[in-house]
């Protein structure tokens, strides 16, 4: 099993992953409708991809985790606790 030591949960992953495929896949379904002229192959190929790249998404993002370059590093917390002002 993979190790991911990165700013994201494992289920954030997950949703962002099945998210961006429920767009992804509706993407895919017009431009099968549209290629095809079939609803019913369009749907077929939508259906097909979605465990796939939903899959795909996933651990895609989890390499990505591992990925320094272009992440800010979250501020180190100083253990005080911030008190508002009264009133």
């Amino acid at each position: 099993m993979f190790l991911f030591k990165g700013l994201e949960s494992h289920p954030r992953s997950f949703v962002k992953a099945v998210s961006w495929r429920t767009v992804g896949s509706i993407d895919t379904f017009v431009l099968g409708l549209l290629f095809s002229g079939s609803a019913k192959l369009a749907g077929a190929i939508a259906g097909t991809e979605v465990l796939t790249k939903i899959t795909l998404f996933y651990f895609h993002e989890r390499a990505w985790s591992l990925v320094r370059w272009g992440r800010r590093e979250e501020p180190v917390a100083t253990g005080e606790t911030a008190t508002l002002p009264a009133g």
